[in-house]
């Protein structure tokens, strides 16, 4: 057996780097933390090449003196905590004493800092956790830190880091949540000398929220107010009907520190449960504030992480906080998970373009007028097919019931027109052949500057799919033209969700897969909808447009569009046969 040793210091830095620096972002992430912890008024972050090459945090706080400075560098060295009973009540964002030490174990890193005490200041060039060069210079009160060439001396590492778009992703993210939870605090976000987002200060977080995450939150914000003897929470929560495909939009906070916590999590969920479609996120931006002692905040090395001393106790008061505020700003219609206008829309065939505002592609690729499809097999039974069903009548204005020669058949009218208008979408790309519609008003857009960041990389491939965006200045936007399957519909929630989903899935994850993705949201968006009244002639060109599929069985989303159940079954269910 190999005999035991302790690990030098370089090395075990290294290991200490690997939990707290995971990417760009992290490093992000523990820089500003302690900017905020130095109670700066001012934040400037800039980046080069996604954090690869640089990033660069300077701020007005406090700063530090020579002694100090070179202190910050060594492990466990804090001014947060000094004994066991601070561990656990913890009050600022940083404690650990890990951030800057591990930074500098895998980087150039520069510290240029000055305490207001002192007459100059001091500047400390470490490289791979060595300290090179120690020397007083002129400076600002504040620190500034930089941290060049990250994973430098780690390589295995460097590899691994994605595209500077996806980096820049994340890095957008992080400033983006602690932007919303000190607006007291200007931020300044640079990357490769581009200003990105420019946040004066302000004593009203809707307005630090508007300007973060976009002008057109502004009417559809409502204020969560809500104490108990121990714990506040406040805030504002989003109406329903600006809800979101994936979770990124809870910003949940813990005494300023912005967490992935469960309980909160739940708790969200829960006090909108009936007002929101299933797979549908509120957006929301908490504050739960407490005493330090109460939550546990060393549960992780990134800090993401608390445990609540009291968790059902927590859980029940942000319940009741954002109940309350949906109750007191409740609208019409808020409590329908899916919208009950009974209205009456045309269904799609392979349509010809409609009349004004159309980019026609060649006429022999898009019929005049509907036709099966040649190549078209039967997708139910054998020699049968879906318009040979009998239309029964509508099972809550969202399934068709159907009879067949031996048995029913429910069809889930979303489902099933979903596939259809993907089928016609996807054929049409692969044949550069979208139809247009050109609207006559182009729509304007307003997104966060992560948003309008992900957004200006998916325009030239959105407008191979008909969807014609372009920038309008900062992070406006116009919607100048649709497909023509999906004219008539809102917009702004289509390119949300494409965003949205261009954010989950990454943006190096193919041109072929972010292509099946959108034209699968353009479908859902173009398709009729659940509880959606339909005449009868709209339900048998339903059932023609499926006969038209080579796989009509799933929509694009993998859900089955229809359930067939043979009379012996249903028999069966009613005791009629053994």
């Amino acid at each position: 057996m190999p005999d035991i040793r302790i690990l030098p210091e370089l090395l075990s830095n290294k290991i200490a780097a690997g939990e707290v620096v995971e990417r760009p972002a992290s490093v992000v992430k523990e820089l500003i933390e302690n900017a905020v912890d130095a109670e700066s008024t001012r934040v400037v972050l800039e980046i080069n090449k996604g954090g690869r090459a640089l990033i660069r945090v300077s701020d007005n706080g406090v700063g530090m003196d020579r002694d100090n400075a070179i202190l910050s560098i060594e492990r466990y060295a804090t001014s947060k905590i000094s004994s066991e009973k601070d561990l656990f009540s913890i009050a600022t964002l940083g404690f650990r004493g890990e951030a800057l030490p591990s930074i500098a174990s895998v980087s150039e890193m520069e510290i240029v800092t000055r305490a207001a005490a002192s007459e100059v200041g001091t500047r400390i060039i470490v490289a791979g956790g060595k300290i090179k060069e120690v020397s007083e210079i002129g400076a600002p009160k504040g620190t500034m830190i930089s941290a060049n060439r990250l994973f430098f001396n780690t390589p295995a590492r460097r590899k691994y880091l994605k595209t500077e778009q996806t980096e820049m992703g994340h890095i957008s993210d992080t400033v983006t949540r602690m932007a919303l939870a000190w607006p007291g605090i200007h931020f300044k976000f640079l990357h490769n000398g581009r200003v990105l987002a420019n946040w004066s200060p302000t004593a009203n977080l809707l307005h630090r929220i508007v300007d973060v995450l976009g002008r057109d939150l502004e009417d559809r914000l409502y204020e969560v107010d809500y104490k108990t003897s121990n714990v506040r929470v406040h805030g504002f929560v989003a109406s329903p009907d600006t809800s979101r495909t994936t979770s990124r939009g809870l910003y949940v906070y813990v005494n300023g520190r912005f967490v992935r916590d469960k309980v909160l999590y739940h708790a969200v969920t829960e006090a909108y449960a009936g007002h929101l479609m299933k797979g549908k996120y509120p957006l929301v931006v908490l504050i739960v504030n407490l005493a330090p002692d109460q939550v546990d905040v060393n549960v992780h090395p990134t800090k993401n992480s608390v445990r609540f001393e009291a968790p059902k106790q927590v859980h029940d008061v942000v319940v009741r906080a954002v109940s309350e505020s949906l109750q007191k700003f409740d609208r019409p219609g808020w409590g329908q998970t899916i919208t009950a206008k009974q209205t009456q829309q045309p269904i799609p065939y392979i349509l010809s373009p409609p009349s004004g505002g159309v980019s026609e592609p060649k006429s022999e690729l898009t019929p005049r007028t509907y036709t099966r499809a040649p190549e078209a097999t039967p997708t139910l039974w054998p020699e049968k097919s879906f318009s040979s069903l009998r239309i029964i009548g509508q099972l809550h204005n969202t399934y068709i019931v159907c009879e067949s020669d031996d048995g029913l058949v429910l069809i889930d009218q979303h489902a099933a027109h979903e596939r259809f208008v993907f089928e016609t979408l996807k054929t049409s790309y692969n044949r550069s052949a979208i139809a247009t519609q050109g609207l006559l008003v182009p729509e304007t857009l307003e997104l966060n500057h992560r948003e309008g960041g992900i957004l200006e990389t998916l325009i030239e491939n959105l407008r191979g799919m008909g969807l014609e965006i372009e920038p309008f200045g900062g992070n406006t936007y116009l919607i100048k033209s649709v497909p023509a399957l999906l004219a008539g519909r809102p917009l702004k929630p289509l390119v949300m969700e494409i965003v949205e989903k261009a954010a989950e899935i990454g943006l190096a994850t193919g041109l072929h897969q972010g292509v099946e993705e959108c034209l699968t949201i353009m479908a859902c968006h173009g398709a009729i909808r659940a509880n959606q009244r339909l005449a009868d002639e709209q339900m048998k060109a339903l059932l023609e447009q499926l006969d038209t599929l080579d796989n009509a069985s799933h929509c694009p989303h993998g859900r089955p569009t229809y359930i067939h159940r043979t009379i012996r079954q249903v028999e069966k269910d009613f005791k009629r046969i053994v």
